[in-house]
């Protein structure tokens, strides 16, 4: 049997895409120095009124960053080790940092590796941008790929006590494989990067 090209979602409205979403009110629950919590009612395309709390944040930028000096097949991945409060544990994660208003991206992905790690690069090219988790949280982020990159003082801020390494992507993929690496924008990043060196696109 042929399988359908058609995919049936619990409580899927017809012409969805098209159905109007009203917003029915809005306050801020919660305003702090990196985000803002909103409560909204609001009429759900399927014509049902719903609650939602959602976290309002200008957006982030995240750079993978790479030397290609030694092998292009298999270059270094700049890694950061830090301590997460929210997830209880230190993680292994690729340099991010929030876009601060009005900010560009790009010139946003340049502060934040240079104040993280103390490198800047020469060539830069944007990969791709994600909602971390649209639940909720209305953030979105963009990922730069850095490449031929240059040693400089890092300058992190006061309460960020970042490790850096220098791991080959392979052992990074070995690690994902493992169930080792749990950050989001890196399992995304790495991935997409391993994926276009094999494909010829890098």
């Amino acid at each position: 049997m042929r399988e359908s090209a058609i995919v049936t979602t619990t409580n899927a409205v017809p012409s969805q895409r098209s159905a109007k979403v009203k917003l029915l009110s809005s306050k801020v629950s919660y305003r702090g120095p990196l985000f803002s919590v909103h409560t909204d009612f609001v009429l759900e395309p399927g014509g049902v009124e719903s609650r939602r709390d959602v976290i309002h944040h200008s957006g982030s930028v995240v750079v993978l960053a790479i030397d290609e000096s030694k092998s292009k097949r298999d270059p270094y991945v700049l890694m950061e080790e830090q301590y997460r409060h929210a997830a209880g544990e230190f993680l292994l994660e690729i340099p991010a940092g929030r876009k601060e208003p009005g900010e560009k991206m790009l010139p946003a992905a340049k502060r934040e590796l240079l104040e993280e790690t103390g490198f800047r690069a020469r060539r830069w090219t944007k990969m791709v941008r994600y909602y971390a988790s649209p639940g909720f949280l209305g953030e979105w982020m963009q990922i730069y790929l850095a490449r031929d990159l240059v040693a400089g003082r890092a300058a992190p801020e006061e309460d960020e006590y970042i490790l850096l390494r220098r791991i080959p992507l392979s052992a990074l993929i070995k690690a994902i494989d493992a169930g080792k690496i749990l950050d989001g924008k890196t399992l995304i990043a790495v991935q997409m990067l391993d994926r276009m060196i094999k494909q010829g696109k890098l």
